[in-house]
């Protein structure tokens, strides 16, 4: 795609680094942040600084916030002895957009997967094993995609988490679909799925 404005270029290969953005869409964006007011354009590009300045990670979740505890590990309503653990952010508001969970979460902050160099290092799974000790919770509910990866991380999870006495460690149904991702699944299966979970060790 030659353009006759480098910066215009230079923008839409920004732009097209996004994940799901292909030349044709960071054009469009392109052009429109190009046609914009001032305020417009200020205020967009103000939003994204902020983002990358100032939202932070929750120190007892790690979950995305504005404050030192995000607003559901901050939230005395919610129940603080059962913890799901998910691969990611957007997993969390999968599961929330679902109004059938009420406790908390871990984010792992991905699954471990060799190929792509993941390791056990790498993932906020030390945390989670210090934040067991440490509530004691009654329950941690697997939620991890029905993937090679996230079977082998539920896996490890299991090996230490089992070392707790009185914990319960189960694992949502498998309603959702061998290989995918919660984020994609619909909110009823994925609601359901949480409902009906199992414990880990009946998982066949």
């Amino acid at each position: 795609m030659e353009l006759s404005s480098i910066l215009l270029e230079q923008a839409v290969d920004a732009l097209a680094t996004l994940p799901g953005v292909g030349k044709r869409t960071a054009l469009r964006y392109a052009l429109h942040l190009l046609h914009s007011t001032d305020d417009e354009f200020r205020s967009f590009s103000h939003a994204l600084q902020h983002l990358k300045e100032d939202v932070h990670f929750c120190s007892r979740c790690h979950n995305i916030s504005d404050q030192e505890l995000c607003p559901i590990c901050s939230n005395p309503k919610r129940d603080g002895t059962t913890i799901c653990v998910v691969e990611n952010i957007q997993e969390v508001m999968a599961i929330e957009n679902t109004q059938q969970y009420k406790g908390t979460y871990h984010v792992l902050g991905g699954v471990i997967s060799p190929i792509d160099g993941i390791g056990i290092a790498d993932l906020n799974i030390a945390s989670l094993i210090e934040r067991v000790r440490s509530e004691q919770p009654r329950e941690v509910i697997l939620a991890l995609p029905t993937t090679m990866e996230g079977d082998t991380t539920n896996f490890y999870l299991h090996k230490q988490l089992k070392a707790f006495d009185n914990l319960l460690i189960t694992t949502i149904a498998r309603g959702i679909a061998i290989g995918d991702n919660l984020e994609y699944a619909d909110e009823v299966t994925l609601g359901r799925s949480l409902t009906h979970r199992i414990p880990f060790d009946q998982l066949s």
